[in-house]
């Protein structure tokens, strides 16, 4: 291929061009010059921050020629023979691939060779994590006491699934994710020493994109600049890594702040309709009120900013937020990204967030002046004597101290659900059979969303509920038990979702008001009788199907008459 990409042209080629590692190349510099050199090494990190490449430049340096350096010269035979794979005395192996118990005794029946062309035969086991149980007991006794012409590298992304027996018997160096501004300083080498031209803005979204790897960035920074039309900008790196651009944040924080869940959800979906992530932009705004809330505490640590730039506009807008309300955007923004992991509808969620947080008011209150506080102290330790003396005075003659009956403790609140009796006689009133039929046709398919978004345990309570009246706004959901009804109506979470689906699936808000089954039979039974007695004709078909179903059977009417109603239990 003519092209290489840049993550492969600018691949480490000695210890000084490992960023952000600097822990772990000096030590191995140091044990370089003084001929200290393990005979197994272990190298565990997250992906591309250097692990192979720290690999391969120690094989370099342990063969060059030129040896005892801190470096390799990359200039002899041997330096140029490992670096273009030449040399067969340093062996990359794919444990991935090469799992099984037969490629590792293959390298235990090969070590006792002495190498052909260099000083050391290096062996290069790339995530080492993936070896069998059979194979780790088969290079256990080789990589104890291989012969002395043998390093052993290991390399994993996932140190916890190797054997202890095996890390105990390596020398371990754990890698560091790599920071923001050390990925932004090496992308700056590389577009400069590649004479690419680009805006300084564009590099920190790509450095956070990537997330502490460099390999990451560099194919982040690669393909943005196949994107851009001559110069890398700002926006070109904001499309490819699919982050949302400060100005944006900005706005709808703005809208958030001025409690504008019109304008904020507009904005949002403006967003969305460009290709962003829900997912992504929910980290990003947990981000900005993260930086937010460090550039309001402490506003010289722009360096510990991860999100934005602390600019005027930023830090404007930070002036208006209180402490209290950004512990809060925080809050319901991390709730929301863990339920978004479990859903297929993560805009939804994201839409209610939003809708939440422009619904509080936790605006930033001004500080009360010092004469105000000290006026209120004045009047608090002035109450406080006044209740001191009042307490201390004697009683006057002739007064009688009159013994007040101990008030009667209150009666013991019952536990009931409280029915919303007047809300639903409303609803009666007002329902439609196009209504309810449109709901009733539909409940399937909300339950399977509630399903398909992991919220089996709220789609388990609609088992025994059922929906039996609606007007055009709003809808009686009745419960078969009282237990039921109270935990779905002390779940607004729930109740929104309900609402939220139904809206999709009907084009209508519906909001839910529950009920009891038993208190459910009693307001229908009352509001028919009522309409009776007024001479007021039911307003749907619906209802007219339930004056029918309510009149009296002469068998209930008896067996009223014998037990009473207490005792009586009617089943249809």
């Amino acid at each position: 291929m003519s092209y290489q990409a840049l993550y492969r042209v600018w691949r480490p080629q000695n210890f000084a061009d490992v960023v952000g590692q600097e822990h772990i190349t000096k030590t191995l510099q140091n044990a370089l010059l003084q001929d200290k050199i393990s005979h197994a090494y272990l190298f565990s990190g997250p992906r591309g921050t250097g692990k192979t490449s720290a690999a391969k430049i120690l094989a370099k340096a342990v063969n060059c020629e030129k040896t005892p350096a801190a470096e390799p010269c990359n200039e002899c035979a041997s330096c140029k023979g490992i670096s273009n794979g030449s040399i067969q005395d340093v062996i990359e192996i794919d444990a991935a691939s090469n799992n099984g118990v037969d490629e590792i005794r293959d390298i235990r029946d090969k070590v006792k060779y002495a190498p052909g062309s260099v000083r050391y035969k290096v062996y290069i086991i790339d995530e080492v994590h993936m070896l069998s149980t059979g194979a780790f007991n088969a290079l256990l006794k080789t990589l104890e006491e291989p012969p002395s012409h043998v390093i052993f590298i290991l390399a994993t992304t996932e140190p916890h699934k190797i054997p202890l027996t095996i890390i105990s018997r390596c020398q371990r160096f754990d890698f560091k994710r790599i920071t923001a501004h050390a990925i932004t300083g090496r992308m700056t080498l590389i577009l400069n020493e590649t004479g690419t031209e680009f805006e300084e803005s564009a590099l920190p979204i790509i450095a956070r994109a990537a997330e502490g790897g460099m390999r990451d960035a560099l194919s982040l920074l690669d393909q943005a600049v196949s994107y851009s039309q001559g110069r890398l900008a700002e926006e070109d790196a904001l499309t490819v890594t699919g982050a949302v651009g400060q100005e944006k944040l900005n706005a709808i924080a703005r809208f958030v702040h001025e409690q504008n869940a019109a304008e904020a959800v507009r904005t949002l979906n403006s967003l969305l309709m460009e290709g962003k992530d829900p997912v992504r932009f929910t980290e990003d705004f947990i981000l900005y009120f993260r930086d937010m809330l460090l550039h309001k505490m402490a506003p010289g640590l722009e360096e510990s900013l991860e999100r934005i730039s602390a600019d005027e506009s930023f830090a404007e807008m930070a002036g208006e937020f209180s402490e209290a309300a950004i512990y809060e955007y925080i809050s319901i923004l991390n709730k929301t990204q863990q339920e978004m992991k479990f859903t297929n509808h993560a805009r939804i969620y994201l839409e209610v967030a939003l809708v939440k947080m422009c619904q509080m008011h936790l605006k930033s209150q001004p500080a009360a002046s010092g004469p105000v506080i000290d006026g209120l102290m004045e009047k608090i330790n002035r109450l406080e004597q006044e209740v001191q003396e009042l307490k201390n005075r004697p009683a006057a003659a002739g007064e009688v101290e009159v013994q007040r009956p101990a008030a009667k403790k209150p009666p013991r609140s019952s536990n009931q659900f409280k029915v919303a009796v007047p809300q639903i006689e409303k609803v009666l009133s007002e329902a439609t059979k196009q209504d309810i039929q449109s709901i009733k046709s539909r409940w399937g398919n909300m339950i399977g969303y509630l399903n398909e978004r992991q919220m089996r345990s709220q789609a388990a309570l609609l088992n025994d509920a059922e929906p039996v009246a609606a007007s055009n706004d709003t809808f009686v959901l009745k419960f078969k038990y009282e237990i039921h009804c109270q935990m779905a109506s002390d779940n607004k979470m729930f109740l929104d979702s309900i609402s939220t689906i139904l809206n999709e699936l009907t084009g209508k808000p519906y909001r839910p008001l529950v009920v009891p089954e038993e208190s459910w039979l009693a307001i229908r039974r009352s509001f028919l009788k009522k309409q009776k007695e007024d001479g007021v004709s039911p307003a749907s078909d619906d209802e007219s199907d339930i004056e029918m179903q309510e009149e009296e059977d002469p068998i209930v009417s008896k067996a009223l008459e014998l037990v009473g109603e207490e005792f009586l239990e009617i089943k249809d």
